[in-house]
């Protein structure tokens, strides 16, 4: 149970919602082996209906004993509606028992059917249960329930332990699926004191507090409980789910135990986490190891001339040579030196290979810890070591200008933050000057993208010519490492986007190998327009443009839109009409702007002597829209993309 959930340390007050039921008639907790028919005979979940499997119920127990060591007792029982719901019998619970920290016993599991009319109980043979070392600080336990099929209801109960006492455990009510009621009880000595950050939208329908004197101290007793939480779904442009689930978090702030004689706060800073990871013999220890035959690396790039070629050098050199295994860590399992020579390591490993060659060259480096993506956002305001999952290094540059760079995938460019690195921060480690600071990872400008149509509109209704899109940055990575990973075919089917009639005939690409350079595709093409009629032609010119389909239709928003970085689009083309044809109807230039004016769209269309030219130009300055606003931005994006996909009609004379 790692804290790596510290990403959700946020001044978050709960929010009081509707509320789907009383506490008097929500169905709770009920003992292990004890289901009621109803239960069994439930073929949908109440309050979401599509819903593949319910959680009925999720119960968690934390405590300290008298050696201030942590337990969790956690109950949990699922409800399988149909067969998109089995996966739900498969599961993981990870754990710190690398080092002794963590550990988890007891556990049992079952699966109880609805057989004749009474219930059925296959209990998990102790077995098929497994325990995994995932590296030298993680284990996971993982099993499959037996006999599970639509109608099944699965549940299972396990004791985790900690012998550190400020890992105490966070809570989570929301899940990928439906749950109806989850509860968590905790009993917090009076000699630790926590922040305790609250993210509810739904209302409690248990909160509960007393205090009991124990021998020489008193213990707060809390329990609280959520019920009909309906799921967390994906949504077009979501942070991660980190980011977004109903919880509690702890974190400790101090404990003062005359008993136990600890006197400590935890009131960290970022200065002492970076100095902690600096002393790490597993991050800073591994950043001056010397590895095997590094010398032709640097001997090659002590010949370039500037420090962008010894840079976009090096970094091609351990992009190209070290395979990621996947794992994504701040810290080194088997250190630098074996990964170099096994050519394969986890972020952390490659990524300092990649800070001690550039700092071998004589680059201006430094190591940096980051959040991705999916691990969630850094909260600046809680110095917190499990915030972070990845080591990169950063580049100073002159006026304050950097890189960040990232190894692990082939498709990075040195002179790009990585956009699952974007719009959150990262602690930036200088042990020599005992500079230790938290960094925004932001990008200034929009990044662009632009295609450009010179085609000829036939009489049949077909369209024959050329393509040029120019994509920069981010566009480019994307087109890349679809071109590069699945092949040419697969590359063409993805510019057709499922468009049947669209048949692309051959794809150019300039800039392939060029980091630094927009990547320009030239291709040629035929369409042939759907429901040309031989009277009445129309056309779509919004082609080969990521703006094809608004994914915004969803009349309400549960996570805010965040796009990642600013982004401008350009639309252009010249379209020759086919002889005997006139312009019957034609979308007027003109513009409209978000009330905030984050977001404008300008269209020129004209016509002359025979040839239609057209220009769409998309800005959004603004890269995150809060879900709050949700409604308008729905609105102005139905409008946007309406007048994007607004046909042109040709009719015949």
């Amino acid at each position: 149970m790692n804290k790596t959930l510290a990403t959700f340390l946020l001044i978050i007050v709960a929010c009081v919602g509707k509320a789907q039921t009383s506490a008097q008639n929500t169905p709770g907790v009920m003992p292990f082996g004890q289901v009621d028919i109803a239960d069994l005979e439930m073929k949908a979940c109440d309050f979401e209906r599509d819903a593949n499997a319910e959680v009925l119920f999720d119960k968690g127990d934390t405590y300290y004993d008298l050696q201030l060591h942590i337990t969790q007792q956690r109950h949990k029982r699922i409800k399988i509606f149909n067969e998109n719901g089995l996966s739900e019998a498969q599961i993981r619970i990870s754990f710190e028992g690398g080092r002794g920290f963590e550990n988890i016993t007891g556990l049992q599991a079952q699966t109880i059917n609805l057989v004749n009319g009474k219930p059925e109980i296959v209990k998990l043979d102790k077995s098929q249960i497994f325990t995994k070392v995932i590296d030298k600080v993680n284990n996971e336990i993982a099993f499959t329930f037996p006999n599970v099929k639509a109608g099944s209801i699965i549940e299972y109960k396990y004791t985790w332990t900690t012998v550190s006492y400020a890992n105490f455990p966070d809570w989570f009510f929301q899940q990928t699926i439906p749950v109806r009621y989850s509860e968590y009880n905790t009993e917090i000595p009076s000699y630790c004191t926590f922040r305790t950050h609250i993210r509810v939208y739904d209302p409690f329908v248990k909160d509960q507090s007393k205090t009991e004197s124990r021998t020489g101290h008193s213990v707060e007793i809390r329990k609280r409980a959520v019920a009909n939480i309906h799921s967390l779904p994906y949504e077009p442009y979501m942070s991660s789910f980190t980011d977004n689930l109903q919880c509690i978090v702890f974190q400790l702030s101090g404990v003062s135990s005359t008993r136990l004689s600890i006197y400590k706060s935890y009131a960290d800073t970022w200065p002492s986490v970076g100095n902690r990871l600096s002393e790490d013999e597993d991050f800073g220890g591994q950043l001056t190891k010397k590895l095997k035959d590094e010398e032709l690396i640097l001997t090659k790039a002590a010949a370039l001339k500037t420090i962008d070629e010894k840079i976009a050098y090096i970094f091609g050199e351990v992009k190209n040579t070290m395979k990621w295994d996947g794992v994504d860590r701040w810290y080194t399992i088997d250190g630098t030196v074996k990964a170099w020579e096994r050519r394969s390591g986890n972020s952390a490993e490659i990524n300092i290979i990649l800070y001690h060659l550039l700092k071998q060259a004589g680059v201006d480096v430094y190591p940096m810890v980051v959040s991705t993506r999916d691990h969630g956002k850094v909260t600046p305001l809680y110095a917190s070591l499990g915030q972070f999952n990845r080591a990169v290094v950063f580049v100073s540059l002159k006026d304050d200008y950097y890189y960040l760079l990232d190894a692990t995938n082939k498709f990075n460019t040195y002179s790009d933050i990585p956009a699952d690195l974007l719009n959150s921060d990262g602690l930036f480690i200088d042990k020599s000057k005992k500079r230790y600071k938290i960094m925004s990872l932001l990008i200034d400008g929009p990044i662009n993208q632009s295609v450009y149509i010179n085609a000829q509109i036939k009489p049949d209704g077909k369209i024959e010519g050329t393509a040029n899109i120019k994509s920069e940055s981010y566009y480019r990575t994307k087109a890349l490492e679809v071109y590069k990973t699945d092949g040419e075919k697969k590359y063409i089917d993805y510019l057709q986007t499922g468009d049947n009639g669209l048949k692309i005939k051959e794809v150019k690409m300039d800039n392939l190998d060029v980091d630094t350079l927009p990547l320009v595709q030239n291709i040629a093409f035929t369409l042939d327009i759907t429901g040309a009629d031989g009277n009445y032609i129309m056309l779509n010119p919004n082609l080969f443009s990521s703006l094809k389909t608004n994914p915004f239709l969803a009349e309400q928003r549960l996570t805010d839109v965040e796009f990642g970085y600013n982004r401008s689009y350009t639309i252009g083309g010249r379209y020759t009409l086919p002889a005997g044809y006139k312009i019957d109807a034609m979308p007027k230039s003109g513009s409209i702007v978000m009330p905030d004016k984050s977001i404008s769209f300008k269209r020129i269309v004209g016509e002359q002597d025979g040839t239609l030219s057209i220009r769409y130009t998309i800005d959004f300055t603004k890269s995150v829209y809060a879900k709050e606003g949700y409604p308008d931005f729905r609105e102005f994006m139905k409008e946007l993309y309406e007048k994007l996909n607004e046909p042109i009609v040709l009719k015949k004379i």
